[in-house]
């Protein structure tokens, strides 16, 4: 991928006050945090002791709240940092994700059982409050733990005063069941949309995005089980890339290279394969395994993956190409990202060459060259919540909005960087409409030299074991977390016909 995907905006988080007279915005200290805290900058209370996992879990919380970053990457560090053991890891990885997928909703039942909106709540005490609001309604935590716990939290890191605030307000939430507030908030729902949002910890912009991508297939009352299998914890899946590592127990249903990490820990198995089992999820695997499938490859082939970055399907196209004598590049316009693809490759014993240039002019420099061609394009992500649990509360149709017109241009210069008889291999992690049969109706408009080919047909042919892809006569392929257990990868492949046909052989096009 290219890096080029807009990220959210970050929540403006506006002062607020207490009951009665308010002071002037900009002076009063937001709820929850003690005007001594507001002036050091720097609030600390008496040091009490936090359990490690749930410091982690806030932590990581933090992290996101503050600086925008990303949980899959933050946490690890986090545990490794702390030392937590395998138990204790698995606690503060439930605690934080969960937290982070059901912000929205937590962030309904904070503001009513406060009095007021999460943004007059400072963020550090937010964020405790979000935590101890997930262990007391979605997990088996004692009440009372769950409780002292985050208060602790709160008087350690934000001060006494806002410790009081976090107690009353965790107090609160602990004295009605979990049915109870989902029906208080939904009964402050202004429409239905509204009421499944709250329900289902997703925005009303996702929600309808989702509806439409699923009426699109005819299966719009599948709307509510996709919502739960975004809000579940996906298990790992790991890769094998062929001719390098064989898949181990248990095997995954439909990749051949694909399967479960033993124990649900894979660090092991990874640091013991020499990274030639990696995590991927299946999805991502059947992407790149249809493009190396589409037709029979024939020796002195050259593949490239247009937009690389992190490198995880180059790797497996790598291991794919060293079995059959074909040449693979790489395309990663962000140096950091470029360097990630470089380090996948390193498991692989062939020499891939890693471009750095901008995907959307790479075409023109390199026209008529490769004979497959991945783009995996930037998208919206929304395909892999349940993996990316804050990425739903940072997107926006504005992201879509700014996105697409990248889509339409790395898929266009793909195209243009095809041999003929060349295939294309279009994914985005996103169901959204606009990312997906929108942008492959824009390029192939007033394009009469390529031909769509059947991905569900080959698909098919990839899979180890039925797959149920719907059949709207497109051939296009669109995977969901509900019914296939992996992202919700959308692929389309497309070929460049030749006056000789689009079977025409490599030494034919020497």
């Amino acid at each position: 991928m290219t890096g080029q995907q807009a990220d959210g905006q970050r929540r403006d988080a506006r002062s607020g006050g207490s009951r009665g007279p308010r002071a002037p915005r900009d002076q009063r200290p937001r709820d929850g945090q003690s005007r001594g805290a507001q002036r050091s900058g720097q609030p600390r209370g008496p040091q009490r002791t936090v359990q490690p996992a749930r410091r982690v879990a806030y932590d990581v919380l933090r992290a996101v709240s503050e600086s925008d970053a990303y949980a899959n990457l933050v946490l690890p560090t986090a545990i490794a940092e702390a030392g937590l053991n395998p138990q204790d890891a698995a606690l503060a990885t439930e605690l934080a994700y969960g937290t982070l997928r059901r912000r929205g909703t937590y962030d309904a039942i904070i503001a009513m059982a406060s009095d007021r909106s999460a943004d007059e709540i400072d963020p550090g005490v937010l964020d405790a409050l979000r935590l101890a609001t997930h262990q007391l309604l979605a997990t088996r935590v004692a009440s009372h733990a769950a409780v002292n716990e985050s208060v602790n939290i709160v008087a350690a890191t934000q001060g006494r005063g806002a410790s009081s605030f976090a107690n009353a307000v965790l107090r609160r939430i602990s004295r009605e069941t979990p049915g109870e507030w989902e029906a208080r908030i939904e009964a402050s729902a202004r429409s239905d949309d509204e009421r499944l949002a709250l329900r289902s910890a997703h925005p009303v912009w996702i929600i309808r995005a989702l509806r439409r991508a699923l009426a699109a297939e005819g299966r719009v009352d599948e709307l509510d089980d996709l919502l739960e299998a975004d809000n579940a914890s996906p298990e790992v899946t790991l890769v094998a890339l062929p001719g390098l590592a064989e898949p181990g127990d248990p095997r995954r249903p439909y990749a051949p290279t694909a399967y479960g990490s033993p124990g649900g820990d894979p660090h092991r198995v990874i640091a013991s394969s020499g990274g030639t089992v990696r995590v991927q999820d299946e999805g991502s695997q059947l992407v790149a395994l249809a493009l190396a499938q589409a037709t029979p490859i024939r020796a002195g082939e050259r593949w490239l993956d247009l937009c690389a970055g992190p490198g995880g399907k180059t790797a497996l196209l790598a291991a794919i190409a060293q079995e059959h004598d074909v040449t693979l590049e790489a395309n990663e316009i962000v140096p950091t990202r470029a360097r990630l693809v470089r380090n996948a490759l390193r498991a692989v014993p062939t020499e891939v060459v890693v471009h750095e240039e901008d995907g959307r002019s790479f075409g023109a420099s390199h026209a008529g060259t490769f004979d497959r061609i991945l783009v995996d394009a930037p998208c919206t992500g929304l395909g892999a919540l349940r993996r990316r649990p804050e990425a739903r509360w940072r997107k926006t149709p504005a992201d879509v909005a700014e996105l697409v017109p990248l889509q339409v241009e790395l898929l266009s210069s793909a195209l243009d960087a095809l041999a003929p008889g060349g295939i294309v291999a279009y994914a985005t992690c996103s169901p959204h409409l606009a990312e997906t049969t929108g942008v492959v109706q824009e390029v192939l408009r007033g394009r009469d030299d390529i031909a769509e080919l059947d991905a569900r047909a080959v698909l098919s042919t990839v899979s180890d074991s039925p797959i149920d892809l719907g059949d709207d006569g497109s051939g296009r392929v669109q995977l969901w977390p509900h019914r296939h257990g992996t992202d919700a990868m959308f692929l389309v492949l497309l070929q460049r016909e030749t006056a000789e046909g689009p079977d025409q052989s490599v030494e034919e096009r020497d």
